[in-house]
């Protein structure tokens, strides 16, 4: 699971900003923040990248 849709949420971007900046279609970034397909490690450091953020801020640990 990713956390790429309350990332983007935080920080007032829209899907199609980010879609436009990567390359992608807005159905596919859209299925990554609806967690209905995960990103590549190219494409997460990419969006980590974009968003300024911290790779692991983009990632929901599965570790209780």
């Amino acid at each position: 699971m990713n956390r790429i849709k309350e990332v983007l949420e935080q920080k007032g971007i829209k899907q199609i900003w980010l879609a436009e900046k990567m390359g992608k279609s807005y159905n596919m970034v859209n299925s990554y923040a609806k967690n209905s397909r995960q990103p590549s490690l190219e494409d997460l450091y990419k969006i980590a990248d974009i968003l300024d953020v911290d790779i692991k801020e983009l990632i929901v640990s599965n570790k209780k």
